[in-house]
């Protein structure tokens, strides 16, 4: 039999993969990530009672330095920098199938997860990344950084379900607990905290700056430029017959740059960093739909190299809250190309 890890958060999406590979024939065991989750022997019992409900093997595997080495000191250097990171691409690519998947391999031929996308594989591009079938929960915009190495080894046996259908199965299993409403979406390590709350919880200091119009006219004072992102409006506390918006984060001068709603649009953006799933680059330019944010639909856009290996992103029509710190993720169709970090954004 073909050995699955499968890579269990006690959640219905990672339950019912391990439950499905199962069923098919595989030779399937269940592994917990011990990373900086603040209810972390909660958890571990509630996967190991899962895992012994569906008769596999359980294992935790303790990556808590790795994760603060590559996930924790990331998530805070870019936020002193004036960016705003995503912390679950670079888990992904760095931990899960990185650290994870490599100590993984060592005794299993595939890993899997409870991710809502797909891969494919022909002879002439290798392995493929897809969207998800259901549009509301695919994650292949978390998977741009993977490489073909790392989707070699992986099955993703929820990429071809809704998520109903898999509420589904995991009633026809037995398993009653899994509430729809219930499902989380904060970074695992915030568990409904901000990130000044993670700060303080650190003990990072922050200095206090100007808050500071477009023209550079002084109007309010930010506590630490870690506590806004671009697109804000909200907790500003500066009245005006319009509301402001954080339009740039300017760490050099540890100030919060704002302007009305008409400055946050822009048609351009440049990209470093970048990463093709396929290994290679295409030939440039090409047009791709772009994703600046998880939850943004796809842009039309013309993509061109500025000479040094980073990318100039055209969009057709200008983007709003283009935020330096995210990912661009392009994609042809359901197929993801590639993702690389947003420097900018520009007109």
């Amino acid at each position: 039999k073909t050995t699955v890890a499968v890579a269990m958060s006690g959640g219905v999406d990672s339950t019912v993969t391990a439950a499905l590979l199962k069923n098919k024939g595989y030779s399937v065991r269940g592994v917990f990530m011990a990373l900086a989750q603040p209810d972390l022997e909660r958890q571990i019992e509630r996967v190991r009672t899962i895992a012994a409900s569906l008769n596999i093997p359980f294992a935790v595997m303790d990556l808590g330095k790795p994760f603060r080495g590559a996930v924790l000191d990331y998530f805070r250097e870019s936020y002193l920098q004036g960016k705003t990171p995503n912390p679950c691409i670079v888990c992904n690519r760095e931990i899960k199938f990185g650290k994870l998947q490599e100590e993984i391999l060592q005794s299993a031929d595939m890993m899997a997860t409870g991710h809502y996308a797909r891969i494919g594989y022909d002879s002439a591009r290798g392995f493929r990344l897809f969207k998800g079938r259901d549009p509301k929960k695919d994650q292949s915009y978390f998977l741009s950084r993977l490489t073909q190495r790392q989707l070699g080894k992986i099955l993703f046996p929820l990429g071809e379900l809704t998520k109903d259908e898999v509420y589904g199965r995991a009633l026809d299993l037995g398993f009653t607990n899994f509430e729809k409403s219930g499902e989380s979406q904060d970074v695992c390590f915030l568990k409904g905290k901000t990130v000044q709350d993670f700060f303080v919880q650190q003990q990072i200091r922050t200095s206090r700056g100007e808050i500071v119009t477009i023209a550079g006219r002084l109007i309010g004072r930010h506590e630490g430029i870690q506590g806004y992102t671009v697109g804000q409006r909200r907790g500003l506390g500066i009245p005006d017959a319009t509301p402001y918006y954080v339009v740039a984060l300017d760490s050099q001068s540890n100030r919060v740059v704002v302007g009305k709603k008409n400055d946050l649009w822009h048609d351009r953006l440049l990209v470093k960093d970048m990463n093709w799933i396929s290994g290679q680059p295409p030939e440039l330019p090409r047009y791709f739909a772009v994703k600046i944010r998880y939850r943004h639909e796809p842009a039309g856009a013309r993509i061109e190299t500025d000479g040094s290996g980073r990318l100039i992103v055209h969009f057709d029509e200008a983007q709003r809250a283009i935020t330096p710190g995210q990912f661009a993720v392009l994609y042809t169709d359901d197929e993801v190309i590639g993702g690389g970090e947003i420097v900018k954004a520009f007109s």
